[in-house]
C-alpha cells in the first residue's frame, strides 16, 4: 500500500515519476484565468483563519456541504467561522475519490507544511495548526502567489472597470508577479438582465460614448479593449450557456438592442442573436489586437431559483449543460473567420460529452499562425477532476497533438489553489507513462520531458506571447 497523497502520488509507473519529477515539479505556474481578486492582491490581504481562505468564497465545497446536510447558516451563513470549519471537516472525510479530497490536502502540505489528514478527530488540530501559519511572515496574498511560482495571472475583468488596482500593481516593482487584465464582457452580453440598460450607461461612460444604439456600443467596446491593451490584457474571456449561433443583420441587431435600452422584453432567439452580433464583432477586434478568445460554454446556471435568487451567483447551483456544440460552434468560428478574422481561441465546455465534438471542431481551424492557434481548453469546472482530465487529455490526444496544449488553469477565487497545477501535472505525467510503459511511444527522456514541459507552462508562454523568461 502507498503512503497517503507521498511524493509519488497519482504517478503510477516508473516513466510517470521520471517526467513529475525530473521535468514537471519545478517548472513556474502561468495562471492565465483565474478570478482572484486584484484589490486583494494589491492590498496584500491577509487571512485570519483557515476558514476564511477555505470557505468565504468556495462554492465548490458549499455544494459538498449541502451534499452532507449541512445548514446553511454553516456553509453561507453567519455561523462562527470554526464550526463552519468544524462542519467542512465533517464533509471533507465522506470525499473519497471527490477532486477536492486531494485539493485540500495538497494545500495543508504545500502552504501549511501540514502532512496528516484532515477529519472531524483532527479538525481543531489543524485549525489551530493553519491559523498560527497564517499569522507567520510569508503568508499574505502576495507571498503565497510567489510561494506557489506563478510568473504571471490574469484576472478576469469588466469592460468598464477602470483597474485602478492594476495599475497600482503595474506601478509596484516589489511584486515579481506580472498581474494583468482579461477583458470579460460578460454584462455586455446579457441582454435580458433586468440591469441591462443602466450597465449600458455605465460602460458608456468608461468609454466617453453614449451608448444609444449598437453602433455606439462597439464604439465603446473598441475604446475599452483599447485601454485594456494599454494595460498588458492579451486575452478575452467569454461564458455562456452554449455555443451558439444565430445570425441577424445590423438592422435587426439594432431593432433589438433598441428595445433592449427601452427596457422592453427580448425574446431567447433575439438573445441569441445579439449575443451571435457580438461575438463575432469582438472575434475581429480581438484579431486585430493579437488577444486570445477564451470561449466557456455548457452551463445551465441558478438551477434552484429560490435559493440562488437569495444568495446570488456562483453559489453552488450551477450545473451541466447538455446541448451538444458541434455543429453550432462550428458555424461561429466559420463566420469569424470570413468575417473580421479568427482569432486564436480556446474552448471550453462543461459537458465532458463534448470532449470528441471541440476536438474535432478545433481539427477544422488550425492554420499556420502557431501550433495549436485553436485549443481545447483544460478540463474545467466539474471535469477538473482525475478522471476528467484524463478523458480531456486523451480526446485531445487522440484527435490532435497534445503537445501543443497549452495546460491548466486554476479558474478559482483562492489564493491557495495552485495545488490544482501541481495535480494536473502528476495526472499528465501518469498518462504518458502509462502510453510509454505500455510501449504506445518510444521512451525517449529529452522528448517526453521537453513535451511535459512545454504543457505545464511554455507552451502557454508562446500561445499568449507573454514577456516572460522561458526555462530550458
Amino acid at each position: 500500500m502507498r503512503p497517503f497523497m507521498g511524493e509519488d502520488f497519482l504517478l503510477e509507473s516508473e516513466t510517470a515519476r521520471v517526467l513529475y519529477h525530473k521535468f514537471a515539479s519545478a517548472m513556474p505556474i502561468l495562471d492565465y484565468h483565474c478570478h482572484l481578486s486584484p484589490e486583494e492582491i494589491a492590498k496584500n490581504r491577509r487571512f485570519s483563519n483557515i476558514a476564511e481562505v477555505w470557505l468565504a468564497s468556495d462554492h465548490y465545497k458549499w455544494r459538498l456541504m449541502r451534499a452532507n446536510g449541512v445548514e446553511e447558516a454553516y456553509i453561507t451563513g453567519d455561523a462562527p467561522d470554526r464550526e463552519k470549519f468544524r462542519r467542512w471537516t465533517m464533509t471533507l472525510e465522506k470525499a473519497i475519490g471527490n477532486p477536492i479530497y486531494h485539493w485540500s490536502h495538497l494545500e495543508l502540505q504545500r502552504y501549511f507544511d501540514y502532512h496528516g489528514v484532515l477529519n472531524a478527530d483532527t479538525a481543531d488540530e489543524v485549525w489551530q495548526h493553519c491559523n498560527e501559519r497564517l499569522q507567520e511572515p510569508g503568508m499574505d496574498a502576495r507571498s503565497l502567489i510567489v510561494k506557489s511560482g506563478v510568473t504571471l495571472l490574469c484576472t478576469t475583468d469588466d469592460p468598464a472597470d477602470d483597474l485602478r488596482w492594476h495599475r497600482m500593481l503595474r506601478e509596484d516593482d516589489t511584486f515579481p508577479v506580472q498581474v494583468l487584465p482579461a477583458f470579460r464582457p460578460e454584462a455586455a452580453m446579457k441582454i435580458t438582465d433586468f440591469g441591462f440598460a443602466d450597465y449600458m450607461e455605465r460602460l458608456g461612460a468608461a468609454a466617453g460614448v453614449a451608448v444609444t444604439d449598437f453602433a455606439s456600443l462597439k464604439e465603446a467596446l473598441v475604446r475599452r479593449l483599447i485601454f485594456f491593451d494599454s494595460m498588458g490584457c492579451a486575452a478575452s474571456d467569454h461564458s455562456s450557456d452554449y455555443a451558439m449561433y444565430e445570425p441577424a443583420k445590423e438592422a435587426e441587431i439594432e431593432e433589438i438592442f433598441g428595445r433592449a435600452l427601452s427596457r422592453k422584453p427580448i425574446s431567447r432567439t433575439d438573445e441569441l442573436k445579439y449575443q451571435t452580433a457580438i461575438l463575432l464583432f469582438l472575434a475581429g477586434e480581438y484579431k486585430k489586437l493579437g488577444f486570445v478568445m477564451q470561449l466557456h460554454f455548457g452551463v445551465k446556471r441558478d438551477c434552484d431559483r429560490g435559493r440562488a435568487g437569495k444568495l446570488g451567483p456562483d453559489t453552488g447551483f450551477d450545473c451541466i449543460d447538455t446541448h451538444t456544440p458541434s455543429a453550432s460552434l462550428a458555424e461561429l468560428l466559420n463566420a469569424m473567420a470570413e468575417g473580421g478574422g479568427l482569432p486564436k481561441t480556446v474552448l471550453y465546455s462543461l459537458n465532458p460529452a463534448d470532449n470528441a465534438a471541440i476536438g474535432t471542431v478545433i481539427g477544422c481551424f488550425q492554420d499556420s499562425t502557431c501550433p495549436g492557434k485553436i485549443q481545447q481548453g483544460s478540463a474545467w469546472w466539474f471535469n477538473d477532476s482525475r478522471q476528467g482530465m484524463t478523458d480531456q487529455m486523451t480526446s485531445l490526444a487522440n484527435l490532435g497533438l497534445l503537445a501543443n496544449f497549452i495546460g491548466m488553469l486554476t479558474d478559482s477565487r483562492s489564493f491557495l489553489s495552485y495545488t490544482r497545477h501541481e495535480y494536473f501535472r502528476r495526472i499528465l505525467c501518469s498518462l504518458m507513462g502509462r502510453w510509454v510503459e505500455n510501449g504506445e511511444y518510444p521512451w525517449d527522456e529529452e522528448r517526453l520531458g521537453g513535451m511535459v514541459k512545454d504543457i505545464a507552462y511554455r507552451n502557454a508562454v508562446r500561445y499568449f506571447g507573454f514577456d516572460l523568461e522561458m526555462p530550458e
